[in-house]
């Protein structure tokens, strides 16, 4: 279980995350907010690429700091921004980033080609990721992900950018991995997570405003149109008026 409390963080006067908590159960939970709701900053936390200004945050009841390296070992990270080397291979990129991962060095070759399976990239491996179309790229980057066989994988914005078709295929690989682990995906583009995700959490200036099974959001907000009709009765306007609740 990975569990967050109280969590804070602000950039001068901007309240990015405003002491918010909450627990997260193995599945695929899908975390939707409009831009600026905090979800990168969420997400970057949880990575530890960003320290919060207050809070905790737990796996399986130890805090992450306490954890130190393992928590590293453990986790997935698929970065809303494309971070690839042009003139690396596919090979040489996922070799690089297990290196990072403190995959040990005997076993390195044998995770890549799983990682790279299960994201149709195995016959891609010796190209140059400057080859690549977009879905590839994004795929490479999911096989980074979950690189190690990590427990815990968090996909920032993980279609950015990506066609309709590719859209679906990348959603249908995040439901390939999943398997046991606890896979946050971070998005504003709800069709991304409607079909996949066992929870969602809606996010609003940084705030968590509702966690529930998928279903019953759906229920309560979708108005008859899923998530589309969820996002458009929480999120369309950009603000709730003072004393609208959510419960």
């Amino acid at each position: 279980m990975l569990e967050i409390q109280n969590i804070t963080k602000s950039y001068g006067k901007f309240v990015a995350l405003d002491g918010i908590s909450a627990k997260f159960e193995p599945g695929i939970l899908g975390l939707l907010g409009p831009n600026g709701a905090g979800k990168s900053t969420l997400m970057n936390i949880l990575t530890r690429n960003l320290d919060a200004d207050s809070g905790t945050i737990l796996w399986q009841g130890t805090t992450i700091e306490k954890l130190g390296v393992s928590y590293r070992s453990l986790l997935g990270f698929m970065p809303q921004q494309q971070g690839l080397y042009d003139g690396f291979t596919g090979f040489a990129f996922l070799n690089y980033l297990a290196v990072l991962k403190a995959v040990p060095g005997r076993k390195i070759r044998e995770e890549i080609l799983r990682a790279a399976e299960k994201t149709n990239m195995t016959s891609r491996l010796k190209d140059k990721i400057s080859s690549y179309s977009g879905g590839m790229k994004q795929r490479i980057l999911l096989a980074s992900a979950v690189l190690g066989n990590p427990s815990l994988i968090i996909l920032d914005e993980p279609t950015a950018g990506l066609d309709p078709k590719e859209r679906i295929r990348t959603r249908e690989l995040i439901q390939s991995v999943a398997g046991d682990k606890i896979v946050i995906v971070a998005t504003h583009v709800v069709s991304d997570v409607e079909s996949i995700a066992d929870e969602i959490v809606l996010m609003r200036q940084g705030k968590i405003v509702q966690k529930d099974k998928t279903d019953a959001i759906c229920e309560r907000y979708g108005n008859g149109h899923g998530l589309e009709g969820v996002y458009l009765h929480c999120f369309s306007d950009g603000t709730r008026q003072e004393g609208e609740a959510w419960d």
